[in-house]
């Protein structure tokens, strides 16, 4: 565990968090920063900077805990109309604690929150070709 990693400190006990679910392998806290409220993480207890670290348990592991997560913020008080489950996997991704973590955001009408992605159409063509590129590398 590198020690200036703040999710490490949180799950070796020496932070502070508001812990939501623990498993064996996984840690759920409400994030300190939150963009709504009932803004939650999901993080794997070992250190891994980015998602090609960790082995496919973990990372599935990762997913279920968050959908667990979000299941249980729609059944509590928290405002919950929506879900976005939202992970960032490098620095140009807006990755800014390189420990990965699994952002789970209750969403209403009203909160003012925005994704913004401008979208393109790159034809069917470009399509066939981009998926046979990353299926030939699985």
């Amino acid at each position: 565990m590198p020690d200036d990693c703040p999710f490490c400190a949180i799950v070796s006990g020496d932070a502070p968090a508001s812990v939501v679910h623990e498993t064996d392998d996984t840690l759920a806290f409400m994030d300190i920063a939150p963009v709504t409220v009932g803004h939650a993480l999901v993080i794997p207890k070992i250190h891994s900077a980015g998602l090609d670290g960790l082995d496919h348990d973990t990372g599935g592991r990762l997913f279920r805990v968050g959908q667990e997560i979000a299941a249980a913020l729609r059944a509590s008080d928290v405002p919950t109309e929506g879900i976005n489950l939202f992970l960032a996997d490098g620095a140009v991704a807006g990755q800014e604690v390189f420990h990965v973590h699994l952002h789970v955001i209750p969403r209403t009408a009203d909160d003012d929150v925005t994704l913004g992605f401008e979208r393109s159409e790159p034809g069917r063509e470009r399509l066939d070709a981009l998926a046979d590129a990353v299926a030939a590398e699985l």
